[in-house]
């Protein structure tokens, strides 16, 4: 299992500069169409709004929530409280202001915190549901530590829910999914230097270092359990929300697919793990 603590700090301070900047590119970026946000469009996916359940009445903490609107979205679904944690102040800051914009600054609050130090950092300490959202492991070091951190927040009775990309893909390349060029057991950081961003690939940035690591299935899958959770489902999905390569269709539903006639690939996963009574 991979840790990679020797480079938390430098990894870390590399990241939130990265992100920090990119902030006000998303924020006016059609992929988060906060206009449409605020005029009530829904988040969070019809996957993991069946595999979460009811809301309703719940205590619901987002770790690395970035600018809030998935996490706003649980609370528009009827969360009594949601709180919402991201390394970047910016984030955070536009995060508060789309929660005055929609009515929901009284049951939505958002805290600046490196998510290692989430524990110590949050106005509570244990909440009904702890969630995490697609694209959050992938910047962590060590995947241990923040299993561990986000064990200690799941409240008796309550449980950790995750969905991300499949770490599977990882031995593609984006352009091609046919051809496996990388190695899934990969230990070393993955480091990029470029500018631009998910939203605007030609985008002129200047904070382009980032530190990613690519975590296996088995790996984050093991320091949940190890962390003391009840694994209570682990599902692959054949979809994803964007279009990763080239061959991928969009579907009606929104969520994009290899060709029928392709064989299909796990995409992504999803995963509940709770914490007894």
């Amino acid at each position: 299992m991979t840790s990679g603590s020797e480079h938390s700090e430098e990894w870390i301070a590399a990241n939130r500069a990265m992100w920090d900047e990119r902030v006000p590119l998303h924020a006016a970026s059609a992929l988060y169409d906060q206009d449409g946000f605020r005029a009530g469009r829904d988040e969070i996916r019809g996957f993991e709004a069946a595999e979460v359940g009811d809301v309703t009445g719940k205590r619901l903490l987002h770790l690395q929530c970035h600018m809030g609107q998935d996490t706003l979205s649980w609370a528009r679904r009827g969360a009594a409280k949601v709180v919402g944690l991201d390394f970047s102040e910016p984030a955070v800051a536009v995060a508060r202001s789309l929660a005055a914009d929609i009515g929901l600054a009284d049951r939505a609050e958002f805290v600046v915190s490196d998510v290692y130090e989430a524990a110590a950092a949050l106005p509570d300490k244990d909440y009904d549901i702890v969630y995490t959202g697609i694209g959050a492991l992938y910047w962590l070091p060590d995947i241990r530590r923040w299993a561990e951190t986000a064990a200690s927040l799941v409240a008796p009775g309550g449980f950790l829910y995750l969905t991300e990309f499949h770490p599977f893909l990882n031995v593609f390349s984006w352009d091609n999914a046919t051809e496996v060029k990388e190695d899934y057991f990969r230990a070393e950081p993955l480091v990029t230097d470029e500018p631009g961003s998910y939203v605007d690939f030609e985008a002129e940035t200047v904070d382009n270092l980032s530190f990613a690591r690519l975590h296996t299935l088995g790996d984050i899958v093991s320091a949940i359990c190890g962390a003391g959770l009840r694994l209570e489902f682990l599902h692959e999905h054949d979809m994803t929300v964007f279009q990763q390569f080239p061959e991928l269709v969009q579907g009606e539903d929104g969520m994009f697919r290899l060709p029928e006639e392709r064989p299909r690939l796990p995409l992504m996963y999803s995963l509940k793990a709770s914490r007894p009574l």
